[in-house]
């Protein structure tokens, strides 16, 4: 009975981490499509959208760029 329960705890917190780590879509005026890692989130000092791509490097965008960004 315990190991059953603690591999149903354990299966659990498996899932719900890997429902948080959600990929977003980023389409720019040019038609581009760039994904994510992460949710972009605005730089409040520049203006420009942050973002990390797959190989966890930062990048920035001007706000002009983005048409839209869509969760995968």
């Amino acid at each position: 009975m315990k190991t059953w329960l603690i591999a149903a705890f354990c299966i659990t917190g498996m899932l719900t981490l890997t429902a948080c780590s959600n990929d977003h879509l980023i389409r720019t005026s040019d038609g581009q499509l760039i994904e994510s890692d992460n949710k972009p989130e605005i730089d409040d000092d520049t203006g420009m959208i942050e973002y990390e791509d797959h190989s966890g490097r930062a990048n920035q965008l001007p706000q002009s760029d983005v048409r839209e960004i869509k969760e995968r």
